[in-house]
């Protein structure tokens, strides 16, 4: 099968399409032919050498993938030729990927191909984060930092969804119109304002911060937290040590919690996955949320794909598309 196979750790350049062995389908697992893959932060920091797979996982880059059924086990729900898409541990940047059944769900039919890889790893993160780790209740407000990014954009949206008001950061005027689009009630450029905190608390606070920066965000973070808050982080871009003011983490109560989806379990991603099933998708369906999806690159382009996302320029999702592949 074609895939990206990358020569080292480093940067676009050391990703190119190759002829490799396809997957070897193992109980409960789908073995599917791939029409789209989306494109993930953890994608960009694997290729770099700083996120390697879990131990198992395919070391193939590659967490979203949307495709059809080609195999399953003889007492599967799915069968060959069923559209499906989910989250996966690694490969879907490739002809064929692996889906544990536990994970799949069924594309329906007013859902594309690429929005559907555009899904599973933004709003399961978003679900997991706001609804399982800090419990964000109507009424509540959260502070999504890259409000723009995949995880972002659902987090915006999901808040509404539970009767939740968002705010938002960004680095970009565009960026800033299309969280206030997703329903962002204040947004703030991170470039001018980099000492967001007592901006935020000025407009209210924050119950919740859901935070892919980390250490050069933290002080700020805490400031803007009202008293019982739940500080949530999930990513280290702005890096990994940071001074912490326990001080404030005391008088105001706040929690602080880290997370991460990829090494969850699979019963945790199960049940992620069924809340994308009946949740998000229902919602999707009658229009209270929408898939924020920015571009799609044919998977030939992949370096082209990887360095539009690490330039931070889109708005949603970048998924990779099989289409030309599998059309040769």
């Amino acid at each position: 099968m074609l895939a990206v196979v990358q020569s080292a750790p480093g940067g676009v350049d050391t990703l190119s399409l190759d002829e490799i062995a396809p997957p070897a389908r193992g109980a409960g697992q789908l073995l599917l032919r791939v029409m789209a893959a989306g494109i993930n932060r953890a994608d960009l920091a694997q290729r770099a050498g700083q996120y390697p797979p879990p131990p198992g996982a395919s070391p193939i880059l590659g967490l979203e993938v949307a495709g059809v059924v080609e195999e399953a086990d003889a007492d599967s729900r799915f069968r060959p030729g069923d559209a499906v898409f989910g989250l996966i541990g690694g490969g879907a940047y490739a002809e064929y990927a692996l889906l544990d059944e536990a994970l799949a769900i069924a594309k329906p039919d007013w859902l594309s191909w690429v929005e559907a890889a555009s899904l599973p790893e933004a709003w399961m993160t978003a679900w997991f984060n706001l609804v399982e780790k800090a419990g964000l209740q109507a009424g509540e407000t959260v502070l999504v930092h890259a409000g723009a990014s995949g995880v972002g954009a659902a987090a915006i949206q999901l808040a509404g969804l539970l009767g939740a008001q968002a705010f938002a950061s960004v680095g970009s005027e565009e960026k800033a119109a299309f969280c206030r689009e997703l329903g962002a009630t204040q947004v703030f450029n991170y470039r001018q304002t980099p000492a967001f905190g007592p901006m935020v608390k000025d407009w209210g606070g924050a119950d919740v911060v859901l935070d892919p920066v980390g250490a050069c965000y933290l002080g700020d973070n805490l400031a803007a937290l009202k008293p019982d808050g739940r500080l949530v982080n999930i990513g280290l871009l702005g890096g990994a040590k940071a001074e912490l003011n326990l001080g404030a983490l005391l008088m105001k109560r706040i929690t602080l919690i880290g997370s991460t989806l990829r090494p969850q379990p699979l019963e945790v991603k199960a049940r992620l996955a069924r809340a994308l099933e009946t949740r998000i998708l229902l919602a999707l369906e009658q229009g209270r949320l929408r898939v924020t999806l920015d571009s799609s690159y044919p998977l030939a382009q992949v370096g082209d794909a990887h360095a539009y996302v690490e330039a931070n320029r889109n708005l949603g999702k970048v998924v990779l598309t099989l289409f030309p592949v599998l059309a040769g």
